[in-house]
């Protein structure tokens, strides 16, 4: 798969992917989530969850899979693949090459598997070949460290120009949207930032979503 070059065809609009902050509590987050999906059309939903025990991180995905799913987006943990089917999610996004391979081989076919983390060509070349549904450029690390744009813009183009998986571009900004839409990003995600206007920050990135080179 990761061999074969992209068709001609003309390229999907990009969608937006929302990554929530770290819950410890689900049932508060549930109105401004279903506030935000309802201001822009969002393909996925990341679910960051605080630690706990399975039963706690379970009950809490539960409650939010319902206002995400009955939306018609997709509603992704962040890790535990383990916990995916019970708790009613439709994947997992998993940071790591190898945390990936394991993931693969648990979920698919049946569910959603992204890959993230990843650090160079090769290993975002290996998670396509091994069944990745998406790839992530640019996202923070655990310790809230992140490529600059220019880096994260390259990597995404040369995704976008030979590859067929889809990638999703972490937009640390607003300002960030619009470069990553250009850049060819199928996707673009939205961070903890987001959550302090979310209803008018997804409007206004709806807008430069799109294509191509509308902003300057």
């Amino acid at each position: 798969m990761a061999s074969r070059p992209k068709p001609a065809d003309p390229r999907p609009a990009p969608r937006l992917y929302l990554i929530t902050p770290r819950l410890a509590e689900a049932s508060a987050f549930t109105v401004p989530l279903a506030a935000a999906l309802d201001a822009a059309d969002v393909a996925a939903v990341l679910l960051r969850l605080a630690s706990a025990d399975e039963g706690t991180l379970i009950k809490r995905a539960k409650a939010l899979a319902a206002p995400v799913q009955e939306r018609g987006v997709a509603l992704l943990l962040e890790g535990h693949p383990g916990l995916v089917a019970r708790a009613r999610a439709d994947g997992a996004h998993v940071t790591g090459i190898a945390a990936f391979a394991e993931a693969v081989d648990a979920l698919k076919p049946d569910w959603i598997v992204g890959a993230g983390g990843l650090t160079t060509r090769h290993e975002a070349m290996l998670a396509a070949e091994q069944g990745a549904d998406y790839v992530m450029f640019g996202e923070p690390d655990e310790n809230g460290a992140r490529p600059g744009l220019a880096g994260v813009e390259e990597r995404v183009s040369w995704w976008a120009e030979v590859f067929e998986a889809p990638c999703v571009g972490y937009a640390a900004s607003l300002a960030e949207v619009a470069p990553l839409v250009n850049a060819g990003a199928d996707f673009v995600a939205l961070g903890d930032w987001l959550w302090a206007d979310a209803t008018a920050t997804l409007a206004a990135a709806a807008q430069l979503l799109r294509l191509p080179e509308a902003i300057a």
